[in-house]
């Protein structure tokens, strides 16, 4: 008779069923003779911490005489038997914390990413990097089984809780058929058909995973498929006629431009690149790929009229539903918190207008006034709807906005200097495209990243000749560190390019 309880650690997220799976293996114990106790402590945020529940099991229940034992009540480091993870980071996260130790632990995870909040808020690429996670997760674990179970959840109509169940049944490594972990599904009695799908894709997929096969193709859907509208034709064809390593970012970068505006700023993309592979020495392949790449993010800047586009879309609604799992006449609410600055009141306004507006006098501080503070929009009502649809759709004559004219200047100029830049050095101009990084967002966030890249740029227009493009690079990644600006003040000190 086993003398230690099986402990397993459950890593999960909001939404995911992290609960139901704990109750799952805790009614799958005790309906088989086995003690079982479970507890969570919960995360402080869904992209901030996860939920741990902690499952303890014990043979003997159904022996006669049987004496209840004490069973831990939170995991301990190094004192696990199984990690089950419902994302790549949470898996990160149990071999940080210890969790995972390689002569004991099976570790079963998706490989899925939900980015965190410190990714999401980074300057630059604040991504972990996912395979970095996977061997980390692989030299940590005596046994480490994973694949994408939100594809699989997905794919089979269900919550990745289910997928994970099926997982930890195709492992072996509990002692309990396949056939009593289906029961505890069925006793759940609610959305029992599509878990037990979810259940067995899982278990199909840990089989594959221990037996080394890759993991099942998703299912077909995604590709791009062009529409076939005349107006295009002209635009891929130019595109496909840039070298092979261009070609495919431009496509994408019509394809974008074609959704926020329309073909003939699409066009307008094309005749910019075309320009500089023209000039002397632009038609180096990689720097036109970067161009190609930052210039379709440029010209797709976040306006108030391209948030209201975003926020209105039907799939978005679609989305919102499938994440928060409404079923069939559920009511779902929707509320926007937004709080828009006084420039983008301006900005969104024909520019001799918005230009009037945004100087100080009466009308100025009226309209100031009621953007001290941030407005909740419901766009599951038909008011903040429409609000919001009219907003979107006053973006067919963006052209004739302030924020047009701001930045189509400043995206000349910036294709102005590309071009004067690579006649004299291609690389300097490349690490120049690059600096494009910094201008994104919307509202502070766009300010402090186009402070950065203007301070950058002040700095290539007084050292066209002289500064190396490495510096500049160290100088981007200072400015990509700080979204304030600290650190790339201070490196600017330590190489003496302060103006």
């Amino acid at each position: 008779m086993r003398h230690e309880p099986i402990k397993i650690a459950i890593l999960a997220m909001g939404g995911e069923g992290g609960g139901v799976l704990a109750d799952w293996i805790v009614d799958l114990g005790e309906h088989n003779g086995w003690f079982a106790q479970t507890t969570s402590v919960p995360g402080v945020a869904q992209r901030t911490g996860a939920t741990v529940y902690y499952v303890e099991l014990f043979p003997g229940a159904n022996e006669p005489g049987a004496r209840a034992p004490v069973l831990s009540q939170a995991p301990l480091p190094g004192d696990l038997d199984i990690v089950l993870a419902s994302e790549l980071m949470e898996a990160g996260r149990a071999v940080q914390r210890g969790f995972v130790t390689p002569d004991n632990t099976t570790l079963l995870s998706s490989t899925h990413r939900v980015y965190s909040i410190a990714e999401k808020s980074a300057m630059g690429d604040g991504r972990v990097d996912s395979d970095a996670l996977l061997r980390q997760a692989r030299r940590a674990a005596k046994r480490f089984v994973s694949f994408n179970m939100e594809q699989v959840a997905e794919r089979t109509g269900s919550v990745i809780s289910a997928v994970l169940f099926g997982a930890l049944s195709g492992t072996g490594v509990l002692p309990f058929s396949r056939v009593q972990f289906e029961q505890t599904i069925a006793r759940g009695g609610v959305g029992v058909k599509p878990s037990l799908k979810a259940f067995g894709a899982g278990f199909a997929e840990a089989g594959d995973a221990l037996a080394g096969k890759p993991p099942q193709a998703a299912a077909a859907g995604g590709a791009l498929v062009w529409p076939r509208h005349p107006a295009l034709d002209p635009l891929v064809q130019r595109a496909q006629a840039l070298p092979a390593g261009v070609s495919a970012i431009a496509l994408e970068g019509i394809r974008r431009l074609v959704d926020y505006q329309d073909p003939a700023y699409a066009r307008l993309y094309l005749d910019r690149l075309a320009d500089l592979a023209a000039a002397p020495g632009g038609h180096d392949t990689e720097l036109l790929r970067e161009t190609a790449r930052h210039l379709a993010l440029w010209m797709s800047y976040e306006d108030t009229m391209r948030v209201a586009d975003l926020k209105t879309r039907g799939s978005r609604f679609d989305r919102v539903r499938d994440e928060v799992r409404s079923q069939g006449d559920q009511v779902l609410e929707i509320e926007e918190f937004m709080h828009p600055r006084l420039e983008e009141i301006c900005e969104t306004l024909p520019a001799g207008l918005g230009h009037w507006l945004s100087r100080p006098h009466a009308v100025n501080r009226f309209v100031g006034r009621f953007t001290q503070q941030g407005r909740v929009i419901r766009t599951s009502s038909l008011a903040g709807f429409l609000l919001l649809y009219g907003l979107a759709r006053w973006g067919r004559w963006r052209r004739t906005t302030l924020r047009y004219a701001i930045e189509n200047g400043r995206i000349e100029t910036w294709l102005a200097r590309l071009r004067v830049l690579a006649a004299v050095n291609p690389q300097l101009a490349l690490e120049a495209a690059r600096c494009q990084r910094l201008v994104k967002g919307y509202s502070d966030t766009h300010a402090r990243g186009l402070r950065n890249y203007e301070t950058l740029m002040s700095v290539v227009d007084r050292h066209p000749h002289a500064l190396a493009p490495l510096t500049l690079k160290e100088l981007r990644d200072a400015a990509l560190a700080d979204e304030h600006g600290h650190q790339l003040d201070a490196c600017l000190k330590r190489l003496a390019l302060m103006a």
